[in-house]
């Protein structure tokens, strides 16, 4: 199986304009103020009755940040700002800037990265944590100095906590032991990018906040065969099978391991609650709670896709962490929970792949 990739988000930006922006609302000293900062903000307004703001969602081609279109769209926003990479780089400083100086957001949601598998995250250490790093510096400094920016959410993956993380893992374990090895470079991007928010909201004011998935699927998803995660795999593995007429799909392990799934339309409607409803320093964990072993997703999977023949077990290849959960209760207790089953969301998400993915290949 590969490691985390989250949520894909990427997808985003360019145009580098001739000048950058002013600075404003961030004070030009050498850091040595003695000023005090700005601790913590307060409840800034409803964002669901402020439809007509400007929102950047900001990697709005991605698994996540597709989603998060979709809802936004769905409940009526009507003045979203989305940027492909090939018209705004997130990476260059003088775009983003000049971006934000000229369409002044309201709300920014920061759902771009570069991700990939083991492989890549292998091949590529130092592009995985630079090309983050910039875009996460990019997005969240441009966001203070416009001057514009009510609020701002930044999404993380849940493979970003320490290898060997309590089960559930609860907000606490991040930085609280050594991470996966074959994605530290990612993960230290993304825990950066976490801990600028929370920077920026000490001293600055802004009402910066941080949402950490769980294993997420659904449109849009990663479905290639060399760096996909075990969900989407096991759709294009049985959709194939069941089109060539193969007898058995074989699967690594004993399917004993235990995971969280979390629809990304679930993920989307969890976001607009936080930018609705919550403002503080500490990030928070969005999953649906429950559990199901790789048999049973395997099982579920193979029902869904129609494939009618054996599923075999290749027990002499490894099963990974027995369990992978995270403690959502925090944001169960202010009023949030997961809709979408898990059924009804593989069912949607293989509609999508056959539609868009399975459709091309043929």
């Amino acid at each position: 199986m590969a490691v985390c990739v989250p949520e894909e988000m990427a997808e985003t930006a360019v145009s580098v304009p001739n000048g950058m922006s002013e600075t404003n609302g961030m004070s030009d000293t050498d850091g040595t103020s003695d000023a005090e900062p700005i601790i913590e903000t307060t409840t800034v307004g409803s964002f669901l009755s402020d439809k007509t703001a400007k929102v950047f969602i900001a990697g709005h081609r991605g698994l996540v940040g597709s989603a998060i279109h979709r809802k936004l769209v769905s409940l009526g926003f009507t003045n979203l700002l989305l940027r492909t990479h090939a018209e705004l780089d997130l990476t260059r400083q003088s775009a983003v800037e000049s971006f934000f100086a000229a369409e002044k957001p309201r709300y920014v949601i920061l759902a771009a990265a570069k991700v990939g598998g083991i492989h890549a995250n292998s091949t590529f250490p130092a592009d995985f944590i630079f090309v983050n790093l910039q875009i996460q510096t990019n997005v969240v400094d441009a966001a203070l100095r416009c001057g514009s920016v009510r609020k701002l959410l930044f999404v993380a993956p849940s493979c970003i906590y320490p290898k060997l993380a309590p089960q559930p893992i609860p907000e606490s374990a991040l930085l609280s032991g050594p991470l996966e090895p074959t994605n530290e470079w990612y993960a230290v991007a993304k825990i950066a990018g976490i801990k600028m928010g929370q920077a920026y909201r000490l001293q600055h004011g802004l009402d910066a906040i941080s949402a950490m998935s769980t294993s997420l699927y659904g449109p849009f998803d990663n479905f290639r065969p060399e760096n996909s995660h075990v969900l989407p795999a096991l759709m294009r593995r049985f959709h194939e099978a069941k089109i060539s007429g193969a007898k058995e799909v074989v699967v690594w392990g004993t399917g004993s391991p235990l995971r969280e799934f979390l629809h990304v339309d679930d993920l989307a409607d969890a976001v607009v609650f936080l930018m609705d409803r919550y403002s503080d320093l500490e990030h928070v964990n969005v999953g649906s709670g429950k559990e199901v072993s790789i048999k049973e997703l395997a099982e579920m999977v193979k029902e869904v896709v129609g494939f009618q023949g054996e599923l075999v077990w290749d027990a002499t290849k490894p099963d990974g962490t027995p369990r992978k959960l995270m403690d959502s209760s925090r944001l169960a207790g202010m009023g949030w929970e997961a809709k979408i089953s898990l059924k009804d969301g593989i069912v949607d998400a293989y509609k999508w792949y056959v539609e868009n993915v399975a459709k091309q290949q043929q």
